[in-house]
């Protein structure tokens, strides 16, 4: 399953490494990929929503649902 979140505050690729990171650390996901001009992550794989977020906002980025 593929999944979207709203990740703002990433401004180069180190951050957006930073972001796949904490996402992939996440039971259930399979991939992340986050791109800092769309302001966005896609993770594939079934973990809680709110978990990735979480995990988002504990690498020190803004993120929602």
């Amino acid at each position: 399953m593929e999944r979207q979140i709203t990740v703002s505050g990433m401004s180069c690729e180190g951050c957006e490494q930073s972001v796949e990171d904490a996402l992939e650390g996440v039971p259930g996901v399979e991939t992340a990929t986050a791109d800092r001009e769309s302001e966005t992550a896609t993770v594939e794989g079934d973990a809680d929503e709110a978990a990735l977020v979480q995990a988002v906002e504990d690498a020190g980025y803004d993120a929602s649902a």
